[in-house]
């Protein structure tokens, strides 16, 4: 089994958070109920949280190859 660190963990948690989320906005709409506003907020939030984390990953992946 895999262990994680507490930073991956949280990404772990956040991304399921956010897919969670997503899927309630939709299931909302689905049933023709207008959806509460915040839900999108937490969802965008949410993503932009993985977005910056994912650029960070990067960055620091290529930034070890260069020095």
């Amino acid at each position: 089994m895999t262990k994680f660190n507490t930073v991956e963990m949280i990404r772990i948690w956040a991304t399921l958070t956010g897919l969670f989320l997503v899927t309630l906005y939709f299931a909302v709409l689905w049933l023709g109920i207008v959806p509460s506003p915040i839900i999108a907020m937490l969802a965008t939030a949410i993503g932009g949280f993985e977005i910056f984390f994912f650029g960070q990953d990067q960055w620091l992946k290529r930034r070890g190859k260069h020095g």
